[in-house]
Formats: structure tokens, sequence, C-alpha cells
């Protein structure tokens, strides 16, 4: 099986073609054979890691140790394994998890079984000594393990924990032979590495203005957005495209909300390099199709981020269904004779949480509109609390309550929640390892030279528009926004589209400002980022989602809708920008 790219010699000469066909753990099944039947590729690559996922994991991997990576890439494959040997494109995947060594030996089994000739490689060395209590902990890798693989002309690389980004910038290395020192290359690649890692994100999903994308009548196109790819040039630069005749679209919208998804300061650091996102420039080159350029790039730090995941204790649920009239006095009954039921228990919850969302309406036509959700979230390290304790004093009480009493879903016994930590360890005591299609183990040496992050300067916003009138409004009739989740903290970044809405969005969503739209940020620290070449900021917000995704602290989780509700705010916006 040989790379469609290395017809007559063609690689490092032209552009490497590299798609994406996976964003997650459960993204769409059919996107691999999509992305290999829709047009001509050198490399697909798939992602298939979050902070949740290695928990997940890890939990598979105590129930069977031979377990711990994604099972569905191994069934992708087994459709489309003879398909992407057909047509010469190399597969590369971080879906080997905590154990990329029994994927790769599942691969070959599976090769064997369908009877494709395939050279299959991993990436290993990720992982950590376990901190007491923790299940998994794993270093982020770079590129380096998998241009090695590639190198040794591997069909298949599987990884287990690399950087989203690794998955681009190790086969661009392989294909173009950049060196680790080539860090404005590195960093364009890292740029596209970060665009196409969360698949149809960057062709026009889960996007601020998905009307531009979707249409706005009945008569809507296409709504299976087509998976991103990016032609790579030997000088770093990239077209973010996608496959012809493929649902969605790519602009300089779709890829600026996906730049600023889930960053943080403008110094993007990773174990290959640190990409500045302040030098990143877009450029629209035609329908579908946008130019990355200008990146500039340093040493990567000294130290490498990795994951450290425990369980963190139990929890338990219960939604409370108000209907109708005095919602606030049904609630406050309702929580009043469930706080005197747990405080009578043998052992009251260590952590109990209220939140009342007011989704009724007056007079309304249909009974679920006029209801309100009263949510209980229960959280201690002995299960014992958070069960019978809990649905007990949600259930026993129901013919003594409220007129209307019922609950969304019988309580259950509760169930075990995770915490995700991000830690740094020097990249000295991680050894990046390439196992190679032969069987030999190769070191991968970290770079040789490093550089400690600093924050990047205050840069200079252009002086704010002149006076004018303005009119009350959601500012999202001005401005996309994009939000996720590091951890306990999320980002959510805000950027315009002109020139003009620039200049009053740099000088009007200050931190100050964000936290009068969102008083949830009040009390937290908030740092915002200014990416001029963008016309964005990005908002740091640490702490907003407790002890991370797995610990559910909230009702958005993972701070994916924190953007929209950011841009339902209303704020005085200057006449002639709406």
């Amino acid at each position: 099986m040989s790379a469609g790219g290395e017809r007559g010699g063609e690689r490092g000469r032209r552009p490497l073609r590299i798609g994406n066909a996976s964003g997650f753990y459960g993204d769409r099944f059919d996107a691999m054979r999509e992305m290999l039947t829709g047009g001509e590729l050198d490399v697909l690559t798939g992602d298939y890691l979050a902070e949740l996922t290695l928990l997940i994991l890890g939990r598979d991997r105590l129930k069977d140790a031979r377990l711990g990576y994604a099972k569905t890439f191994l069934r992708q494959l087994e459709e489309n394994l003879a398909l992407a040997h057909e047509r010469g494109v190399r597969i590369v995947a971080n879906a080997g998890g905590l154990n990329p060594g029994a994927l790769a030996d599942a691969v070959r089994e599976l090769a064997e079984r369908v009877g494709v000739p395939v050279r299959v490689a991993h990436v290993e060395g990720d992982s950590l000594p376990l901190p007491e209590r923790a299940l998994t902990a794993n270093a982020y890798l770079g590129g380096g393990g998998i241009a090695r693989c590639l190198g040794a002309d591997a069909d298949v690389v599987v990884t287990g924990r690399v950087t989203d980004a690794a998955l681009v910038t190790g086969p661009a290395a392989w294909w173009f032979g950049w060196g680790p020192q080539e860090y404005d290359r590195l960093a364009g690649a890292v740029v596209a590495g970060h665009v196409l890692e969360c698949g149809t994100q960057a062709t026009g999903g889960n996007y601020a203005f998905f009307a531009d994308v979707f249409g706005r009548s009945r008569e809507r196109p296409k709504t299976r957005l087509g998976f991103p790819l990016a032609e790579l040039h030997a000088d770093g630069t990239a077209v973010i495209t996608k496959h012809p005749g493929t649902a969605g679209r790519v602009d300089t919208g779709t890829v600026t909300a996906q730049l600023l998804y889930e960053t943080g300061p403008p110094r993007y650091a990773g174990p290959d390099v640190t990409a500045r996102l302040d030098t990143v420039r877009l450029t629209g080159e035609g329908p579908d199709r946008v130019r990355i350029s200008g990146v500039r790039g340093e040493a990567p730090p000294p130290t490498l981020k990795a994951g450290v995941t425990r369980v963190g204790g139990w929890r338990n649920e219960v939604v409370f269904v108000l209907t109708g009239l005095d919602v606030e006095a049904k609630a406050a009954l309702v929580r009043e004779q469930l706080e005197d039921a747990l405080s009578a228990a043998r052992s009251r919850p260590a952590e109990v949480r209220w939140e009342l969302v007011r989704t009724d309406r007056p007079d309304a036509d249909t009974q679920e509109r006029a209801s309100a959700l009263l949510r209980l979230v229960v959280r201690d390290p002995d299960p014992a609390n958070v069960g019978r304790v809990v649905s007990g004093a949600a259930i026993e009480g129901a013919l003594g309550s409220i007129p209307g009493f019922h609950v969304t879903a019988p309580p259950g016994k509760g169930a075990p929640y995770g915490v995700f930590e991000a830690v740094y360890v020097n990249a000295s005591e991680v050894e990046h390892v390439a196992v190679l299609p032969d069987g030999e183990r190769v070191r991968v040496p970290h770079p040789a030279v490093t550089r400690p992050l600093e924050p990047v300067r205050e840069v200079a916003v252009p002086p704010p528009a002149p006076d004018g009138p303005t009119r009350r409004a959601p500012l999202g009739t001005v401005a996309g926004a994009r939000s996720g989740d590091k951890g306990g903290d999320a980002n959510v970044g805000v950027w315009v589209r002109s020139d003009e809405a620039w200049r009053w969005l740099a000088h009007t969503l200050t931190v100050e400002r964000l936290r009068e739209l969102l008083p949830e940020t009040a009390a937290l620290p908030v740092t915002r980022h200014v990416l001029p070449n963008l016309r964005a900021v990005n908002f740091v917000i640490e702490g907003l989602l407790g002890e991370g995704v797995a610990s559910q602290a909230r009702f958005d989780p993972q701070a994916k809708a924190l953007g929209e509700w950011l841009r339902s705010r209303h704020i005085d916006i200057p006449e002639v920008l709406l």
C-alpha cells in the first residue's frame, strides 16, 4: 500500500492533501468512507480522544486489560481498509487511547482476516505513572513519532495521547522533510491541524451564523455536512477546503470560529512548536477555500501538558417538573421538603445543588410549555450518600407535596463521576517511542531547543469608532461566538466580520462588560486576549466548569453554548452596524 501522493516521487514536491474523518469518539461512522471516496487524499486522520474519552477508556480497561482503545475505529477500518489500500491513502489516528499497542495488533489481525496487505505502526510512551487514586495519566506527545512511523512506510499509524494537531504536524514533517526547528512551517501545520481536528465544525457545524450554512427556509440544502481537508504547502501555509459536492461551507467565518475553539493566550503551546495565533491571516480564495498564512512559530516550552483523570466521587440527579401557576412558590416548597428529608438522613450528601430553569410560559397552549424544571444534583465520595437517601427523599413525599408533582425520570442509585486535571511534566521525563511496522522500537527525541512561555504583550487595538446613535439589540446581531472547555475552565471567542465592527467590539467587549453580560462569571478570574488579524477577542474563564466535563457541574458541562448565551444578551450597538 503506497501513498497516493508518492506516485512519480511527488511526496514533498506538491501540497499534502490531508483530511479528517472524526472529531470525537462517537462521530459519524460513515465519514471515513465519505472522505476516502469523495476526492483525492494522501493522508486521512481521525481524532477520537477528548478529556472525557480517556476516562471512558480507563473504565473500559478496568473491565478488560486488552481494551482501552476506540473500538469504533476498528469497525470503521473493517469496512474501509481495502478502500484505503486501493486508493493509496495512509491513515493516522489517535484511536489507540490508553492501549495503542493492542489496537495496532488488532489492526494487523483485521488486515490478515480481510486480506489487505498493510504495514501497521504505533506510537506510545505517553502513559505516565499513576498518581494516587488516578485512573489515567497521559502526556500530550507531538508529531515526531508519527513522522518516524510514516517514514518507515507505515500505512496505518495509531497513537495514544498526542495533541490533536500532532495528527497533522507528524504527516507534514514526514511529507516535506521538515526539521524540528522549522518553527514557522510547523506552526502553520499546527494551525491547520487545529482547524481540522473537530471535523465538521470547520465546514459550518456548530456555527453561530448557521443560517448561512443551512439556509433559512424550509427548502434547506443538504444538512449532512462534509468533513474538512487541508492542502498543506511546504512553507507551512494551507488551504482549508472540503471534497467537491459535499454539504456545508468553508469561509473565513467558519475557519475563524474553529480557530477560536478551546484556545487561550495567543501563544498556542504544543510539544512540537508554539504557534502564534495572533499572526494567523485568513484569506478567502473562492467557494469553500480559505488560505491560512503568516503563521509564526517559536520553540516549544520545556514542559509537556499531561491529563490526569480519576473518579471524583458519586452523583445523583433528580429533575422535578413544576407546571402552571406559582412556579417560584412550588420550587421553594419542593426544595424545603427535600432539604428537610436530607438533613434527617444518616448522612447528608457533601454537595447539594439546586437550579430552577424557567422554561414555562403564561397561558401556554401545551402542558410542556406550561412547565418549568427544578434540577437537584448531589455529590459525595460515598455512593450510599447519593443513592437511596436521595431517591427516597425525592419520591416518598410525592403525595404530600405540590400539585401536579412528578419528575422527568425515576431517580436511580447514583453513578460515579470523573474529574480531569491538567498538569505539566518535564519533557525529559517522558519517553516518546515509535514502534515501526517491523517491530523496531525507536526513541523519538524531544526538541533540543525550548523556550519558556511568556505572555504576549498587549496588542494595540484600533481607535474607537466615532460616537453615533445606538440601538439595544442582541450582541449576536453583529458578532459570532464559539465556546468550549479545557478542564474546569471555559473559553469563549467572539469575532465580527467587518473592520468597522471590530473597532466597536475591541473597545466595548471588555472583561468588565463580559462579567455584566454573563453574571455567572462575576466572581471568577477572566482574561481577555486580543486577536486583531481575526477581528476577535478570546476570553478564558477559570473555574466555570468546576472539575471538568465529567463532573457535570453545570447544565452545559462543556460550555458548548456559553457563546450562544453571550450572543443572546442585549447591548447598545451602533445603528450603523445594524
